[in-house]
């Protein structure tokens, strides 16, 4: 397929997962794949001061890893996602929201150009 693209949005607020999946399901993008990923820093903190990174961990249970989600799109849908990945977050700038970046794919199989 012509002109596919990765979307890949690493999500540090996870809580607006359901919001934001259900938004890109209505704008037409109806496919996405999620997985749990934590952040070096996170990982960092927690390893290289063990104890501290238990209290932390103790006082924050709720503070879940990171989500990235991945989206093989043409061109246009990847714009749509961008928009609404926007609308649902609002700006990626503010500290601990998201990172986001796209890069073209040189092949793709079994993905769905409609």
């Amino acid at each position: 397929m012509a002109n596919m693209q990765l979307l890949v949005l690493v999500l540090n607020r996870y809580e607006k997962l359901d919001k934001l999946l259900t938004a890109l399901d209505k704008s037409g993008i109806k496919g996405a794949t999620v997985i749990n990923s934590t952040g070096m820093a996170r990982l960092l903190n927690t390893e290289s001061l063990p104890i501290l990174g238990s209290i932390r961990t103790f006082l924050n249970p709720e503070r879940e890893d990171n989500r990235t989600i991945f989206i093989v799109a043409c061109e246009e849908k990847i714009k749509r996602s961008i928009e609404v990945i926007h609308d649902v977050l609002g700006s990626l700038d503010r500290p601990d929201t998201g990172v986001i970046f796209v890069i073209p794919t040189l092949y793709t199989e079994g993905i769905s150009n409609t």
